[in-house]
């Protein structure tokens, strides 16, 4: 079992989420992450999942989705070849009397305070799942206040051209 990354270009219908993640419940597949956004062009949206499995049933999944009208291209992301990001932000109290250690933590990762009020701050961090697993083991004395972290987003190194006809 592999954890494996792909992205779906599809028509910026309703219901094509619905369709698109009701195949991976059918052929049992988890979907670790799900993100959906919009592209460059306002009639196409970018559907980057994450998901574990192995190769056999990862192939099949890339095939039926494939098959759905609404997909214009489906690929598997390669991380070598790539660019793979989450995006965190987690709310410290700020009434922890090693409120200066945690800054150098954030600093060190290279996560930013993004809001400070009324006795909490904010921290941002985008990065690859692994590192932002990493900060928050390393910052798992410090009293966290409330946590949310993005799907993967997931883009290709270098230009690279889609054809959708």
């Amino acid at each position: 079992m592999k954890k494996q990354c792909m992205v779906i270009l599809v028509e910026n219908n309703s219901g094509v989420l619905a369709r698109v993640s009701s195949l991976f419940m059918q052929r049992g597949f988890n979907i670790d992450s799900l993100t959906v956004s919009s592209t460059e062009n306002p009639r196409i949206s970018r559907i980057t999942v994450m998901t574990t499995g192995d190769q056999k049933n990862f192939s099949q999944i890339i095939k039926q989705t494939a098959k759905l009208v609404e997909t214009k291209m489906i690929f598997s992301v390669e991380p070598s070849f790539s660019l793979i990001r989450e995006l965190l932000l987690v709310k410290f109290s700020t009434d922890h009397a090693e409120v200066d250690a945690l800054k150098k933590v954030i600093e060190d990762f290279g996560a930013n305070i993004i809001d400070i009020t009324n006795g909490c701050f904010v921290a941002e961090l985008s990065a690859s799942s692994q590192k932002i697993d990493d900060f928050l083991e390393a910052t798992e004395s410090f009293e966290k206040i409330e946590m949310c972290r993005s799907g993967a987003t997931a883009m290709e190194r270098g230009r690279v051209d889609y054809d959708m006809n």
